[in-house]
């Protein structure tokens, strides 16, 4: 089956995500943190996208970047992903290990208001949640402290960082914008205000990301007898 194609948009905020293949360790000490940090910033070097925040994580990374071309985020990711991977293997040389990546990079746009802040948090707040550090300015592989950036050419967000900013990101974050957030990570689906979702999804050509996914459940009426009882006690036992 061919591949999606992705509609990106230059000036557009996105959260770039990608995993080791089947959560393959992709930075096991401080060195391959540091080795990944150095491409990063040589590949915001070639491609003209801008870094608002990023947390790396032992098998998996988050980014917020904002390409300056259409095809920029794209052919960065490319650059970054096919680059490590060869370098990685060359370190870790094992034949049987088979592709680093689990594929291609997750993305979706992020409106830039307060919805880019709740974004931003949940990056940072990562190492948090999976218990690898109990502060998030001692993880040490984020710019949740803007002076761990390690030298990245780190943009202007588009709104004011909050003062507090550490100690939003040690609150619990609300169930409903978890959900959101999970289903914008798998699925592409925008990260914004109702209207600005439903133009932007429009605008990109998102508009499956908004739908159900599966067959639409079909009326009783159009069952047969034994399938309308079947679902019948099907829903009846969900109310119980």
């Amino acid at each position: 089956m061919p591949r999606t194609r992705r509609h990106i948009e230059a000036q557009m905020i996105y959260h770039v995500l990608n995993r080791g293949n089947g959560r393959r360790v992709l930075f096991s000490k401080e060195a391959d943190f540091l080795a990944f940090l150095k491409l990063l910033r040589q590949g915001l070097e070639r491609f003209p996208v801008d870094l608002l925040a990023f947390c790396l994580m032992p098998n998996h990374w988050h980014l917020l970047l904002r390409p300056r071309t259409d095809d920029a985020l794209s052919r960065l990711m490319a650059w970054v992903t096919v680059t490590h991977a060869r370098r990685h293997h060359m370190h870790y040389p094992n034949p049987g290990s088979g592709h680093l990546y689990q594929g291609r990079f997750k993305s979706f746009p992020v409106q830039s208001d307060e919805h880019f802040l709740t974004v931003a948090r949940y990056i940072h707040s990562n190492p948090l949640r999976a218990g690898l550090t109990q502060r998030a300015e001692g993880w040490r592989w984020s710019d949740a402290v803007p002076a761990n950036a390690a030298g990245l050419p780190m943009a202007a967000w588009p709104v004011q960082r909050p003062d507090n900013w550490m100690g939003l990101i040690h609150q619990t974050f609300d169930s409903g914008q978890v959900a959101l957030l999970a289903k914008s990570l798998r699925r592409g689906t925008p990260f914004g205000s109702a209207a600005w979702v439903t133009r932007t999804a429009g605008r990109l050509d998102l508009k499956s990301t908004l739908r159900p996914r599966g067959r639409p459940k079909q009326p009783l009426a159009a069952l047969s007898p034994k399938y309308r009882r079947v679902r019948q006690k099907m829903e009846a036992d969900k109310s119980t």
